[in-house]
């Protein structure tokens, strides 16, 4: 029995129905680029010192006086969460003695900042920090509030799978995406920092789930040739385009409120898109809607100007196949068989330590030196010949040791990161964005080569199950980010470690350049390592077949 990719080849690579398909997914994912890095401005946390009472009774030597001194980063700075305790300063400010003359400083009794806090306006004018004061003992909610929001992305990678496969991608696309708007609108409303942190995580569920939607319907309508372009140059740069405009918008507004509902409005203008972006014709079939699925491809074949053949699903290959598509799947079937399931486990390794690594050096760019919106904005900027160059590998190397060596990269370069001097501020920055780079790279290659290995019954359970694992990973993140204020360099070899043992587990995983997608889970190719045995009595074949035997006898004409 022909395959999809044959019985729909009459439609060609890149007619007006794939450019069309192409661009207006890939648009869709813009917004995308807002939402997972947003916290940085949203939850910024500027330089803070403990506020005094209207009424203190305090002459301004003393009151200049009031906070000790600690080293931070290096430099001599006001404490942010301790001052000298007000009674005794108001006693000796009416004795009129002075501080550090008369007083030893080091020698008085200190507080926690009973009366507020002060926030420098420099950067961030207000953000849910300054809002809530999220700072001291309650400073492990501002990165809750980032963990809290892959917690949703995790639980929308759970459940998207299951609902797309079910219920179509386009339908769960749409519904996703008025998830992430709907609930984004509400935030802006949040009385607390409870409320919005809730909301953050529906809009994680939202988000991510719309973004491996329309990733797998790109991937299951476009062509071979297309499908490579779409996953990198189309999905990853305008995700790259979104994550750009982050910083600029942040620039530009500087209240958390007002830069949330710029980042909320242009999910709006997908809207339209319903009426336009058709469902897969792959899933319609596995569904055994055969008609649907002809219907979409005789719409293709008139945009595309192309005459379809009289009849496109011969009913007696289909009358075949309709037992099987009629099967129902579930996350149990990425673990039926051992081939299956070595390779679900070694995506969730894979997809875990990737995304460690790439939200872990994302959210890190307000640490770095310099001004935040500019190394947020290279951030962004690196990953655009991150996204072609991995375009030039899909389209002309194996996966495997693309994804290896762009591993490889990324993880040495963090590792090196340590041998440079702390006055050389510039090249550790340089270092940061080239491992930015190579683990950007292997981001955008890890989602083709993931579905190319996951067969169409299951694609998007499998790549839905390998971005739930990613997630578990970004919520990690900022974390790993948090391990800087104890030792600046032991986040850079946590990650740097991590990324090159991932590099080399990668190369166990087959290699799928130049298969056609696999249909069934039968279908599916060999980790490596693993072998088929057949039996003695039966036909001897040849070393072509034992590596790839279903692939080679489901694509025979």
């Amino acid at each position: 029995m022909r395959d999809y990719e044959e019985l729909s080849a009459f439609l060609g690579e890149w007619g007006p129905f794939q450019r069309l398909v192409f661009f207006l997914l890939s648009a869709s994912i813009v917004p995308n680029g807002f939402n997972g890095i947003s916290t940085v401005f949203l939850a910024g946390v500027p330089e803070h010192h403990c506020a005094l009472p209207p009424g203190a009774n305090l002459s301004s030597a003393w009151a200049n006086a009031s906070l000790p001194r600690e080293l931070r980063g290096g430099r001599d700075v006001p404490s942010r969460c301790r001052r000298y305790r007000l009674a005794e300063l108001a006693n000796f400010s009416a004795r009129g003695l002075r501080p550090g003359t008369d007083v030893d400083l080091a020698r008085l009794p200190q507080e926690r900042c009973l009366d507020g806090w002060e926030y420098s306006r420099d950067i961030y004018h207000r953000t849910i920090v300054t809002q809530w004061n999220l700072v001291c003992d309650d400073d492990w909610k501002a990165p809750l509030t980032t963990s809290l929001f892959f917690v949703g992305v995790l639980i929308g990678s759970f459940v998207s799978g299951q609902l797309s496969d079910k219920f179509g991608r386009k339908n769960v696309l749409f519904v996703t995406m008025g998830v992430q708007t709907g609930f984004s609108f509400l935030q802006v409303f949040s009385i607390n920092w409870e409320m919005f942190s809730m909301l953050f995580v529906l809009v994680g569920m939202g988000q991510i789930s719309n973004y491996v939607a329309a990733f797998v319907l790109g991937t299951e309508i476009l062509g071979k040739s297309v499908r490579i372009i779409y996953c990198t140059l189309g999905v990853c740069i305008f995700y790259a385009f979104g994550y750009m405009l982050l910083p600029l918008f942040a620039y530009f507004i500087r209240d958390w409120r007002t830069l949330l509902l710029a980042l909320t409005l242009p999910g709006l203008l997908c809207i339209p898109l319903w009426w336009v972006i058709p469902e897969s014709p792959r899933w319609l079939i596995s569904q055994g809607r055969f008609q649907e699925a002809e219907m979409i491809l005789r719409k293709a074949a008139k945009l595309n100007r192309i005459t379809a053949p009289d009849v496109i699903f011969d009913p007696v290959e289909m009358q075949d196949l309709d037992s099987q598509v009629q099967q129902t799947y579930s996350f149990l079937d990425l673990l039926r068989t051992r081939n299956i399931r070595s390779v679900t486990i070694m995506s969730v390794i894979l997809w875990m330590i990737i995304s460690v690594g790439y939200f872990g050096l994302s959210l890190d760019t307000p640490n770095l030196h310099g001004d935040a919106y500019l190394n947020c904005f290279l951030s962004a900027v690196t990953e655009v010949p991150a996204y072609v160059i991995s375009w030039l590998l899909l389209k002309n190397l194996p996966r495997r040791y693309s994804v290896s060596a762009a591993l490889f990269l990324g993880g040495c370069v963090l590792l090196f990161i340590q041998l440079v001097p702390a006055s050389l501020q510039i090249m550790s920055i340089i270092l940061v964005m080239f491992g930015k780079f190579g683990i950007t790279s292997a981001f955008s290659m890890v989602y083709v080569y993931t579905a190319e290995l996951y067969p169409t019954v299951v694609r998007n359970m499998g790549v839905g199950a390998s971005s739930m694992a990613s997630r578990l990973g970004s919520i990690l993140s900022p974390y790993f980010v948090y391990l800087g204020a104890y030792d600046r360099f032991l986040p850079y070899i946590l990650m740097g470690s991590l990324t090159v043992l991932t590099g080399i587990l990668t190369l166990f995983l087959p290699e799928s350049y130049g298969i056609p997608l696999p249909d069934t889970i039968e279908q599916m190719l060999q980790v490596k390592g693993i072998k088929y045995r057949h039996s003695s009595s039966g036909p001897r074949v040849s070393k072509d077949e034992e590596e790839r035997p279903v692939i080679l006898k489901s694509t025979a004409v």
